[in-house]
């Protein structure tokens, strides 16, 4: 071969590598997921996708990818006092219908006394693209104008051009490092545990202050950045501490070409965006800002003697109503046994003893929630009436408790005390164990806390307003008012002693009484699936069907036997507490607001919105383990003739779901003082700053409430 031909097929060859090896190494310009890079003397970006290829989807995740050299920023969607954010123009792009953009978190720089938002260093600006035609060949074609800025600022224009052909959804390279800045979303990260509960502005328009009140749960030094109407501008936010709740304060500069004859304009009934801001967590909420003052950080006004007494007996007649309210049902069979246990008794003082400590056993129950209550303030997180039931371990714990509970009804197993103690507790409570007994009422008394009963509201309202001191003697007060009917038992036997005496019909009431405890305990797992998810409520189901199985097999046997079957149920019992966490989905939120039909989801800041538009709004907070909440579902809330009311054009109906912890909730119930639920409120044009219902509803203050509201007045009444 020649001289020449040898050149000829090298440059053959060259040509063939040149066309074909980017195809096999993945980086052919057609199938990249990336566009070249667009380089500065001051950094670079480019336009970057999560797959290489369209797929069938109508919606494309992509990124724009800055990388800054040292000392040099971009600038946030809101830059602050100077800057301006990258702009970029799809116009020249192809099947493309719209581009949004996703800002994760900035950091704040200070310098010379102005104050910006931006990034260092590296950062992806996650994007939403939606196309014309799904399935079809894209071009994504950009000129963006962006400024970058150290000690000089230079302004820049990057044109980035990517092309994504038809085929298949495939994971691209670059897919992680979208992901990444994806999850500092402010809204789409962690962000359970930060909210704003109220947005206020003070003073004349002109010489304006804004005040935000936000829970921060876990005690972390919270930032807020504010972005409001065109024109307006806020300071640096400065931090309050009060309590449980941070409020921040800004002055507020109105916009100077808003001025209308000679009046600036005014920030009240305007629309705020505003960002919470921890180390580890980021939370992005909508807000309407509203009139008047946060309440202010001194401690609550002194009060009487004679007032607090008052309160106290509202605790007691609450407590000894809270008997008769839906919650205590499911615990009503361990109170008709303690009763028909001690028929045709001769001797009263046993009967008298047993009594006493299911009484004790009840106000040592509500101790134990007073000393949780005053924890939980003094940490700075919110206390309240039920919340314990927002907890999957004291879930699972409960239904443990009243599994056995079940059990124990059914014969198969009896609790037995070692030595002198059983010896002592069978004398003095008739064979029945004062342990036993004042078991029972703690028992009874946690599992009658989830929800609310007239006159409970008040005094849990205002014991958790106030100090240690008031929280423990309402709490005792509440106790002492649902054991009243056990320490009138006490006081009179015959009560108990008159019935017939104990016999086989016993045994086949506690049968009975046991299905009644065996319902609950599926009531609680349904809660537990509500928070966890329905694979760890199944666990938890399963060990407690196997703890059945093994107390109906350990019945049979004896000694060593028997001594097994006890390690194995208590083992059974720590799995179903702590198992079905460790499975459970991890939580990337607060509360999920499912809702049905016309109910909408909970947005506190849009209720302003809806009122200031002539609308009515009905706000319904409840929860799953909530029965009263349930019982006024069923009687009013779901009935015919409320429904068709609520359905109005004229009505907007919220509901908002505190089954898991919720700081967004948790804040509006505090504005109205209400520590628990059920809770529900009217707003309108007749009553602005709503009007609070009762705990136990009726359809005829749902409608005087719903026509006060509208206008119509409080005397209308509707059948």
């Amino acid at each position: 071969m020649t001289i020449s031909g040898q050149i000829s097929l090298y440059r053959w060859a060259l040509v063939l590598l040149a066309t074909f090896f980017p195809a096999f190494c993945g980086v052919n310009s057609a199938m990249a997921a990336a566009s070249p890079w667009w380089e500065t003397d001051h950094g670079s970006v480019r336009l970057i996708a999560a797959s290489d290829a369209v797929g069938n989807d109508d919606a494309l995740s992509l990124g724009l990818q800055f990388r800054m050299k040292k000392g040099w920023k971009i600038y946030w969607r809101s830059p602050g006092d100077a800057g301006f954010p990258p702009r970029p123009d799809w116009s020249a792009s192809r099947n493309l219908s719209d581009v949004s953009i996703d800002w994760p978190r900035p950091v704040r720089f200070d310098v010379l006394g102005l104050t910006t938002l931006g990034y260092k260093d590296e950062v992806v600006l996650p994007l939403n693209a939606k196309l014309l035609a799904p399935g079809q060949a894209t071009s994504f074609r950009a000129s963006m104008p962006y400024l970058t800025c150290n000690e000089i600022c230079v302004p820049y224009e990057a044109v980035l051009a990517l092309d994504l052909p038809e085929g298949p959804e495939t994971t691209s390279r670059e897919a992680g490092l979208i992901q990444k800045f994806a999850d500092l979303v402010p809204g789409k990260g962690a962000v359970e545990g930060l909210a704003v509960s109220d947005v206020r502005v003070s003073g004349v328009p002109g010489k304006q202050t804004l005040r935000v009140a936000a829970r921060v749960a876990g005690g972390a030094e919270p930032e807020l950045l504010v972005e409001g109407p065109p024109g307006f501008r806020f300071a640096p936010p400065a931090l309050e501490r009060r309590g449980a709740t941070s409020v921040f304060v800004a002055s507020v500069s109105p916009p100077s070409k808003s001025v209308r004859d000679g009046k600036p304009a005014d920030l009240a009934g305007r629309n705020l965006v505003l960002t919470l801001l921890t180390p580890d967590r980021a939370a992005e909420q909508r807000a309407t800002v509203l009139k008047g003052e946060i309440a202010a950080a001194s401690g609550p006004e002194p009060m009487s003697v004679a007032a607090f007494l008052g309160i106290l007996a509202f605790a007691v007649l609450g407590g000894l109503i809270l008997n008769l309210m839906p919650c205590v049902l499911p615990v009503l069979s361990l109170k008709v046994l303690s009763v028909v246990g001690h028929g045709g008794a001769e001797e009263k003082g046993p009967v008298r003893m047993s009594f006493l400590a299911s009484a004790a056993g009840i106000l040592a129950s509500f101790a134990v929630l007073a000393t949780a209550a005053v924890a939980l303030k003094s940490a700075g997180h919110a206390a309240g009436w039920g919340i314990q039931f927002q907890q999957p371990l004291f879930l699972g714990a409960m239904a443990v408790i009243v599994a056995l509970f079940a059990a124990n009804m059914f014969g198969m197993f009896e609790i037995r005390l070692p030595g002198r103690l059983a010896d002592t507790a069978a004398t003095a409570g008739q064979g029945h164990g004062l342990v036993n007994h004042f078991a029972t009422g703690a028992f009874a008394a946690l599992l009658a806390t989830p929800c609310t009963a007239p006159f409970v509201g008040t005094a849990v309202g205002f014991a958790l307003s106030r100090g240690p001191v008031e929280i423990y003697a309402i709490f005792i007060a509440l106790g002492l008012g649902l054991a009243l009917p056990y320490l009138l038992i006490a006081a009179v036997p015959s009560f108990a002693t008159r019935l017939p005496r104990p016999g086989p019909w016993m045994v086949t009431l506690k049968k009975i009484l046991g299905v009644a405890l065996l319902a609950t305990a599926i009531w609680l797992l349904t809660v537990l699936a509500v928070q966890l998810g329905d694979r760890a409520a199944l666990l938890a189901g399963a060990l407690l069907a196997a703890i059945f199985f093994v107390l109906w097999v350990g019945g049979t046997k004896q000694g060593a036997s028997k001594r097994f079957s006890g390690v194995a149920v208590a083992a059974l019992a720590l799995a179903a507490v702590f198992a079905p966490p460790s499975i459970a989905p991890k939580s990337t939120g607060t509360s999920v607001h499912t809702v049905q039909a016309f109910w909408q989801p909970f947005e506190p800041g849009a209720i302003a919105e809806h009122v200031a538009a002539g609308r009515t709004v009905f706000v319904d907070v409840t929860a799953d383990w909530c029965v009263t909440c349930k019982v006024n579902k069923a009687l009013v809330l779901d009935s015919a003739e409320i429904v068709k009311h609520l359905r109005s054009d004229a009505i907007v109906a919220m509901r908002a779901d505190w089954t898991r912890p919720d700081p967004v909730i948790t804040g509006f119930l505090e504005r109205f003082g209400r520590y628990g639920i059920p809770f529900n409120v009217v707003f309108g044009p007749g009553i602005p700053e709503g009007r609070t219902l009762g705990e136990l509803l009726t359809k005829g203050d749902v409608m005087a409430a719903l026509d006060e509201a509208s206008g119509l007045g409080s005397t209308v009444t509707r059948k």
